[in-house]
C-alpha cells in the first residue's frame, strides 16, 4: 500500500466487499487504522448505496429464530431473479427479533423477559447493548413502536421508543404539554382519544433514556422504519372511528414532531398501511384491486405527491393451493391486503414485494408482470422477517 499514490489507495479499497476489508484489518496496525477511518468508511458506504439494495432476513419460529442471513442479487448470474444469502454470525444474546437497519447497523430487540435493545454490525461484529427504559409503572405499557437513526448534527445514533397505555377519556387533558413538540392543534376528535403515548429517546452511548413527554396520538406499527431527510416517519391516527390516516415525522436533530402533508388524492376508502423509502417519502395504500404507491417528489410539499405505481393482485406460487384443480375463485387464491408489503425499488425499476412473510416477488412496472424470487437458503419454506440493509464498516462510538 505504501508504494501506491496516497489518493489512489481509498479509491481501490472502497471497491472491495465488506468481508475482505474486515479481514484486512488483521494485516497490520496501519491497515486497521486506515479501514477504521471515518472518511474511508463513508466513502465505501456511498459506493454500497449506489448498488442494488441488500437485505437482512431472520427466520421466524423456533428452533432457528436466532439466526440472521444477508441477502443480495450480486452473486448469481441470473441477477434479479435469485437472491443469494449468507448466514451471519450473531451476537451472544438471548432470543431477539429484527427491528430495523440504518447505515449498516441493525437494531435488535430481545424477546421476553428482558425486552432490551442492541445495536449490531453483522459484518464487523461490533455490538452494544442499550440500557433499559426505567418507568414508574412499566406494567401499564401495552406496546410500542421503535425508530433508529443518525443525528446529522452530532453524528450520534439515537433510538426512539413510543410506548402506549390505555387511559380513559376523562383523564386525558384538553391540551397536552410536550417538551420540544410541534403538532397540529388538538381538536375534539383528538381529545376524545382513549390511547395515550409516551415518548422516550436514547442517544446511543448515553447511560439513560430521556422522557420527552406524552401525547394523544397513536402511531401505527410498521414492519420497517422510514428515515427520510434525517427524520423518522410513522403513520398515525387519533383513536376515533373512521379517523383519517396521517403522517408524523420526528426530527432526530432537534427532537421535534411535526405533521407531514398526506397525499389527499388517495380515495377515502383506501387507507395507508405503510410508508416506504425510495429516496423520497412514499406511501402505500391498497384495496381489493391491488396496491398504489404514492411518492412525495419534494419533501414536505403537499402538491408534490404523485401516484407513481399501480400494482395488481397476484399470489406467489409458494402460497397457492396444492390442488391445481381448485377454482381460482377459491378464497385461498386471494391474500389479505395487509399481507403484502413493498420493500424497495431495484435499479432495474422492478418493485420488490414481500407476501405474508413467506415469499418475495419482483414486479416489473413496465411489462406489468410478476416474477417469483428464488431465495437460496435453507428454511425459506418457513416464515421470515426482512429489512432493507446497506452493509457498511460503521461502528458505534460509546464515548
Amino acid at each position: 500500500m505504501d508504494c501506491l499514490p496516497r489518493e489512489l489507495v481509498p479509491e481501490i479499497l472502497s471497491r472491495l466487499p465488506i468481508p475482505s476489508l474486515v479481514q484486512s484489518k488483521s494485516v497490520c496496525r496501519a491497515w486497521r487504522i486506515f479501514i477504521h477511518d471515518q472518511e474511508f468508511v463513508d466513502k465505501h458506504f456511498k459506493r454500497m448505496i449506489d448498488n442494488d439494495p441488500s437485505f437482512i432476513l431472520q427466520i421466524i419460529g423456533n428452533p432457528i429464530q436466532n439466526q440472521l442471513y444477508f441477502g443480495d442479487f450480486s452473486g448469481h448470474p441470473n441477477g434479479g431473479n435469485v437472491m443469494i444469502t449468507k448466514k451471519l454470525t450473531i451476537p451472544p444474546l438471548s432470543n431477539f427479533h429484527l427491528v430495523s437497519s440504518c447505515n449498516g447497523l441493525l437494531c435488535l430487540r430481545f424477546t421476553h423477559p428482558s425486552f432490551g435493545l442492541c445495536i449490531y454490525n453483522p459484518f464487523t461484529r461490533d455490538y452494544i447493548e442499550l440500557p433499559k427504559i426505567i418507568t414508574k409503572n412499566p406494567a401499564s405499557h401495552h406496546g410500542s413502536v421503535l425508530g433508529f437513526g443518525l443525528d446529522p448534527t452530532t453524528k450520534k445514533y439515537k433510538v426512539v421508543e413510543v410506548s402506549y397505555k390505555g387511559i380513559t377519556c376523562r383523564t386525558l387533558p384538553r391540551r397536552v404539554a410536550i417538551s420540544s413538540m410541534r403538532r397540529p392543534p388538538l381538536t375534539a376528535a383528538y381529545a376524545s382519544s382513549s390511547i395515550e403515548s409516551e415518548v422516550y429517546i436514547l442517544t446511543v452511548g448515553s447511560p439513560t433514556w430521556r422522557n420527552l413527554g406524552r401525547f394523544p396520538f397513536h402511531f401505527m406499527w410498521q414492519k420497517s422504519q422510514v428515515l427520510v431527510h434525517d427524520k423518522l416517519h410513522w403513520i398515525y391516527y387519533p383513536d376515533t372511528i373512521n379517523a383519517t390516516d396521517l403522517i408524523m415525522s420526528f426530527d432526530l436533530a432537534n427532537e421535534q414532531f411535526n405533521e407531514v402533508p398526506r397525499p389527499d388524492f388517495i380515495s377515502s376508502d383506501r387507507r395507508f398501511r405503510e410508508l416506504v423509502l425510495r429516496g423520497c417519502l412514499s406511501a402505500v395504500s391498497s384495496d381489493n384491486e391491488g396496491l398504489e404507491i404514492w411518492v412525495m417528489k419534494e419533501y414536505d410539499v403537499r402538491e408534490s405527491w404523485i401516484k407513481e405505481f399501480s400494482i395488481g393482485t397476484y399470489v406467489p406460487r409458494i402460497l397457492q393451493p396444492n390442488d391445481q384443480c381448485e377454482s381460482s375463485n377459491n378464497s385461498r387464491f386471494y391474500l389479505p391486503k395487509r399481507s403484502i408489503r413493498v420493500l424497495c425499488q431495484l435499479r432495474s425499476g422492478g418493485i420488490l414485494l414481500e407476501y405474508r412473510n413467506k415469499a418475495l416477488v419482483i414486479y416489473d412496472p413496465h411489462c406489468r408482470i410478476f416474477h417469483d424470487l428464488q431465495v437460496t437458503f435453507a428454511g425459506i419454506s418457513t416464515y421470515f422477517r426482512i429489512v432493507v440493509h446497506v452493509a457498511s464498516l460503521n461502528w458505534i462510538e460509546t464515548t
